[in-house]
């Protein structure tokens, strides 16, 4: 990894699409309408953040990387910054030992 990309979690508003193939009970339909939309966490390196969107990874080596995971600004409801657990008192608690 060649620069430090920092932690953070995303909550966010989606999109959402609801209904089968072909025709769908009306009523049914319109009584879905009113559901809120759905409110997603994610977590990742924030590797990219403008006024249109935030990419982040969930994964980081120094060659290869996960998917991109791209959520438009208007769809974000909080930005929260996760703090290293080295920088906590319970780090020592958090490491795994290697075998």
């Amino acid at each position: 990894m060649k620069k430090d990309y920092r932690t953070v979690l995303v909550v966010w508003e989606d999109a959402e699409e609801h209904g089968d193939v072909g025709w769908n009970n009306l009523k049914d339909q319109l009584k879905y309408a009113k559901k809120p939309c759905p409110v997603m966490r994610t977590v990742g390196f924030e590797i990219y953040k403008n006024e249109k969107h935030i990419a982040l990874l969930s994964s980081m080596g120094n060659i290869e990387c996960s998917t991109v995971e791209k959520i438009p600004m208007s769809f974000v409801i909080e930005i929260t910054p996760l703090i290293p657990a080295e920088n906590t008192r319970d780090a020592k608690r958090n490491q795994v030992k290697k075998h």
